[in-house]
């Protein structure tokens, strides 16, 4: 067991979930959060797991959030930032209430939550920190007839860069994972007639997100993480 601090938000989600099983499983101590009545049972017993409620749209609550998890533990050693959604849409029927919709889904609240993530890592020297991205948000072609969704997670790859930017010369990396179509029964069942085997598991994605973590990927400054599988 090691002494690291990792927080995931978007526990109940598949890829959230499979994050946190797999720093758990290394020995980090995860705070996993949901929304406030969240339904979902996670059924993860390991003592070094916490499940806590946070309204990631609050900025005030979720900069609380961090601040308590500092004060407990002096540090945050990774984020993962999973929680966000989905629209279609072309610019015909897309209004700027659509857009700010999506916004506040994919963008304010992981925006929220690294901020004072980002701050406590400047101070300690040292972090990891990764949002999910999205094809649509990386190419126009890939973000046509999603217009909200594609601008929203536009925004997140800029500003990835710029903490890089900002944290340049420390010991911090601001990644953003860009998945194909992930694999879970969510997908299998809106997609039907696809390949799912052409598709990336949520399991390897988290696999993927710990090496980055780990001593071995020290080193790597990669800022783009694409998982694409065959997809």
């Amino acid at each position: 067991m090691n002494d690291s601090i990792a927080i995931v938000t978007g526990a109940s989600g598949n890829t959230g979930l499979a994050v946190i099983k797999k720093f758990l499983a290394e020995g980090y101590r995860v705070f996993g959060t949901v929304m406030k009545n969240d339904p979902v049972n996670l059924n993860l017993t390991d003592s070094l797991f916490e499940k806590v409620a946070v309204d990631l749209d609050d900025e005030n609550e979720t900069r609380q959030f961090v601040t308590t998890v500092i004060r407990r533990y002096g540090r945050i050693d990774a984020v993962v930032l999973t929680v966000g959604g989905f629209a279609m849409g072309s610019i015909t029927n897309t209004g700027t209430s659509d857009i700010l919709q999506q916004y506040k889904l994919n963008f304010e609240t992981a925006y929220n939550i690294a901020r004072p993530v980002f701050t406590q890592m400047m101070q300690q020297s040292g972090g990891r920190i990764f949002f999910i991205g999205s094809r649509p948000g990386l190419s126009a072609e890939q973000g046509n007839g999603m217009v909200a969704y594609s601008l929203s997670k536009s925004l997140i790859f800029r500003l990835a860069a710029l903490m890089n930017v900002e944290a340049k010369g420390l010991n911090i990396v601001a990644s953003v994972v860009i998945p194909s179509t992930i694999d879970t029964p969510q997908n299998r069942k809106n997609i039907p007639g696809a390949d799912p085997a052409k598709w990336v598991k949520a399991d390897s994605i988290a696999d993927i997100i710990y090496f980055y973590c780990s001593d071995e990927a020290s080193a790597i400054r990669e800022p783009l993480i694409k998982v694409y599988n065959n997809a």
